[in-house]
């Protein structure tokens, strides 16, 4: 097993890969599927909603059936039914298909996802060999955004926009390959029960959250459909954690969420959530909008966050986290971060890409590497072996509701800017109102910095005040998983040879 990890590794990396690719990919694609499928612009957030909708909501469900189903089969079950729904996707002949194919694709990767970062917590427990495993894995949580956009534009540019779909069956079969020759089963010694009130209650919460912030994208946040929703979910979560306290067997055990360190790296998922998507976001509404940039040459334009947060994801967990501990890197991170909002924050309706946002996008690959790695080796750092795919869903559940909440809130308050800049200087008698929108887009986007910077900076003193200083302890051993099952015969007289 020891000599195979890395291979198991470059597994899982193709299989995060191909999810966190998903997230943006089609954000490029989707005036092209329009033209094509005919749907109305009002319409068309639902191929993106869909998607987070089903695997925000599922992804604890998801995290328990890894645990008590075994990792392997719940991976690959995970990969298979993304792949085959994927291409259903890529073949849709209606805008109603296409958002079944997409909400189908992410309740297989909320299977998927827990599984994926479960085997990597089970599988790397030496520290050294840890880091490195975790700043891959983080290197591909936060390139994999920008990546999506580049492959998004390639994609729809020289093929078609379906073929951003059809991708997903190479990475689906290069990694089903590899987890059938190198992956073992692994079931927990005790295998926890389900707890169906429990799934009930959170998979609706996060449901009617998730709804809730991609409700206010496109309505008002006082539209009956944003705050009920919003409302409803907030009472479901808190019901969910009065269930979680009394159940005998929690689908979400509270010892795994209020440890400190472990409470501090969710915290700071769901901040860099929101960062990361937030800044994505509008950034490549600016370059497209504003530069006049091609989907194809807006994704080449983030590539430094691609290749700066892998090599700071690994520095960060190799060298970093083992010396200072968690604390010190995400509330720097954060703070790093922050500082390159305020610079965005200096954007003007002709800023050009090498003056205005090469050196910000840089200290975003810094901040974010900081940060994103780090917090889910945290998050899943000292777990039970039987809560490592809950542990490892809750991580990801995080990023997720940041993505969501963060996205939908900055929507919000560009449009605001937009709409106040407006009215006061076009109130004033001027008559060249394409200039006055230009300077008003550019306001828009420099207060949503200013915002982002302001969320960036609150999160530093949070996460900084929870995490605990200091490096990670383990306080109890990896122990309880069951010897591997269905090993080959090859891989059993290995181990007896060991």
């Amino acid at each position: 097993m020891q000599h195979r990890r890395w291979f198991i590794l470059g597994v899982i990396g193709i299989a995060q890969l191909m999810v966190v690719l998903d997230l943006t990919v089609m954000n490029i694609a989707l005036p092209s599927a329009q033209r094509t499928l005919g749907f109305n612009t009002v319409d068309r957030q639902w191929v993106v909603t869909a998607y987070s909708l089903s695997f925000g909501s599922l992804l604890l469900l998801g995290g328990r059936l890894a645990d008590s189903l075994g990792r392997k089969s719940t991976f690959l079950i995970g990969l298979a039914g993304f792949a085959g729904v994927s291409a259903v996707g890529g073949a849709s002949v209606s805008f109603s298909m296409l958002v079944l194919a997409r909400a189908c694709q992410g309740a297989f990767a909320a299977i998927l996802v827990p599984s994926a970062l479960s085997i990597l917590t089970t599988t790397f427990t030496d520290p050294k060999d840890r880091g490195k495993a975790f700043g891959v894995f983080g290197a591909i949580a936060i390139a994999g955004g920008a990546l999506g956009l580049l492959l998004g534009g390639a994609l729809t540019e020289y093929l078609s926009w379906r073929w951003t779909l059809y991708v997903n069956l190479l990475f689906a079969g290069i990694a089903f390959i590899g987890a059938e020759l190198f992956l073992e089963e692994q079931r927990s010694a005790s295998r926890p029960k389900l707890d169906v009130p429990g799934v009930v209650l959170v998979s609706s919460a996060v449901f009617c959250l998730v709804y809730g912030c991609s409700n206010a994208a496109s309505h008002k946040w006082s539209t009956p459909s944003t705050f009920g929703f919003l409302i409803a979910g907030a009472v479901l979560l808190v019901l969910f954690g009065l269930r979680q306290v009394r159940a005998v067997h929690p689908l979400l055990p509270p010892s795994v969420v209020l440890d400190r360190n472990r409470g501090g790296a969710y915290l700071a998922m769901f901040i860099a959530g929101i960062g990361v998507f937030g800044t994505l976001f509008f950034l490549t509404y600016y370059m497209q909008q504003t530069l006049k940039f091609s989907p194809l040459v807006t994704g080449v334009a983030f590539l430094p966050i691609s290749v700066g947060s892998a090599i700071v994801s690994n520095l960060s967990t190799i060298v970093l986290m083992p010396r200072f501990g968690p604390k010190r890197l995400v509330g720097c991170g954060m703070l790093i971060a922050s500082g390159a909002m305020v610079w965005l924050a200096q954007l003007g309706p002709h800023t050009g890409y090498t003056a205005g946002l090469l050196g910000p996008v840089i200290l975003v690959a810094i901040g974010m590497g900081m940060v994103i790695a780090p917090s889910i080796n945290t998050g899943t750092f000292g777990v039970a072996p039987q809560d490592a795919g809950v542990a490892s869903a809750t991580v990801t559940v995080g990023q997720q509701l940041g993505a969501s909440v963060g996205t939908s809130l900055l929507n919000t308050i560009f449009a605001g800017a937009v709409a106040s800049y407006l009215s006061v200087h076009l109130a004033t008698g001027g008559n060249d109102r394409q200039s006055f929108i230009r300077l008003a887009t550019a306001h828009a986007y420099d207060s949503t910095f200013w915002w982002l910077a302001a969320i960036f900076a609150v999160g530093a003193i949070a996460c900084g005040s929870l995490l605990r200083p200091g490096r990670l302890v383990q306080t109890a051993p990896l122990e309880g998983l069951s010897e591997p099952i269905t090993a080959s015969p090859r891989s059993r007289a290995a181990r007896l040879s060991q």
